[in-house]
């Protein structure tokens, strides 16, 4: 056994344990594609929100870029802050990119003036 695994920060391998790596290849692939749509509908979500709150929005695609990039920096800030989860995980996932398209489409009225 390992260092790591028996002081708990590696999962300990059983030697009888089976790896089928035909499955796991094909739930990898779904679970990237149903990410990306999740990331889009939020950032889409967020970048609507964000756009009627600040007061005008930049279409579809401009929406999901700045949802996108908003709930990156909501998400650092959600963190770095140590926020509380508000209750289902994709509550709290548009809530704080909304948080953070706001401030992003403040910083770029800001830059643009």
């Amino acid at each position: 056994m390992l260092n790591g695994a028996r002081r708990g920060l590696l999962p300990a391998i059983k030697p009888h344990a089976k790896i089928r790596t035909g499955e796991l290849g094909e739930n990898a692939v779904m679970m990237a594609t149903n990410s990306i749509i999740v990331i889009l509908l939020i950032g889409l979500i967020a970048g609507w929100l964000a756009g009627k709150i600040m007061g005008g929005g930049f279409g579809l695609i401009g929406d999901i870029i700045i949802g996108v990039i908003g709930a990156f920096i909501g998400g650092w800030l959600w963190a770095t802050l140590h926020l509380p989860i508000l209750g289902p995980w994709w509550l709290t996932a548009i809530v704080s990119a909304v948080i953070g398209a706001c401030i992003l489409l403040f910083i770029l009225r800001l830059i643009k003036r």
